[in-house]
């Protein structure tokens, strides 16, 4: 079975989360290698992990999915969840959402009161996402965008209590870990220019929290036609509202970071015995 890991030219083999991936499928009898996405691949398998400059090149990137025999996550999962405004259609299916509004370009939005983040609609790496009070500065960084973006109001738990991250294999809980405020005032730092330094550290979920998590899983198979299995890797992630109970700030389906760093080499056992299954249908 050969399986190739899809990345980027800037970073051909990832980041170094899933080392513990690679060494998984290889105890497992996987022929496994990285391959930035773009030319022609033969495998089993095509599964997207580092792919993270694909923001600035959306229709070349999901023609060359298009292309690939097979591709985990699906094509039709891709198209979907590299646009944010996903979240729209989940808040309107019930999930709750942070409140999240699509603003496209030239259009002037309602801002929420308080502090809130403006980012674009296709993006990765937190690249592009600012925080702010005042409406002159969100106006000139809506139009230095020049694209499609969201409005949120900023969720205050964050500075202290950061996002919690619920990862799944196949439809079924797997780790979870915390991830750090990123946002100050202002625009978010990229070192790499790729995705913003997070901090990160093993965590363990609430009753709440895996709720919440379950059912966007089910509502975004529902939207898709599709069954929870098909989604070989989901990340939840979660914060706290106003009054405690825990929204959906974003469902990563395409190319998030998976915490293998942060969690027992069991974790990526469990993704190994998944890209297996897959593999073999």
């Amino acid at each position: 079975m050969r399986v190739v890991l899809a990345s980027c030219a800037a970073l051909p083999k990832g980041d170094g989360d899933e080392d513990a991936l690679v060494e998984a499928l290889q105890r497992d009898g996987v022929d496994v290698v990285w391959q930035p996405w773009g030319e022609p691949v033969d495998a089993d398998l095509v599964v997207l992990r580092a792919t993270w400059d694909y923001t600035e090149r959306l229709d070349e990137f999901l023609a060359w999915c298009e292309g690939v025999p097979a591709l985990a996550n699906p094509v039709p999962v891709v198209r979907w969840n590299t646009d944010k405004s996903y979240l729209v259609e989940l808040a309107g299916r019930g999930v709750p959402v942070v409140p999240t509004a699509v603003v496209v370009p030239g259009e002037i939005p309602d801002f929420p009161d308080g502090e809130f983040v403006v980012k674009p609609a296709i993006g990765a790496g937190s690249r592009g996402a600012a925080r702010f009070t005042g409406h002159a500065e969100a106006l000139a960084h809506l139009e230095a965008l020049g694209v499609k973006a969201l409005v949120q109001p900023y969720q205050s738990s964050v500075d202290a209590h950061g996002e919690t991250a619920l990862v799944f294999f196949a439809g079924e809980y797997s780790h979870s870990f915390h991830k750090g405020p990123m946002l100050a005032q202002g625009l978010a730092e990229s070192e790499s220019g790729l995705y913003v330094e997070e901090e990160l550290r093993g965590i363990e979920p609430d009753r709440r929290q895996v709720e919440l998590a379950n059912q966007a899983l089910d509502v975004a198979a529902e939207l898709l036609s599709l069954r929870r299995q098909d989604f070989l890797y989901a990340r939840v992630d979660v914060v706290a509202g106003a009054d405690g109970e825990p929204l959906l700030l974003e469902l990563e389906l395409t190319e998030p970071t998976l915490g293998f760093k942060h969690t027992g080499e069991d974790a990526a056992s469990r993704l190994s015995a998944a890209i297996r299954g897959t593999a073999s249908r």
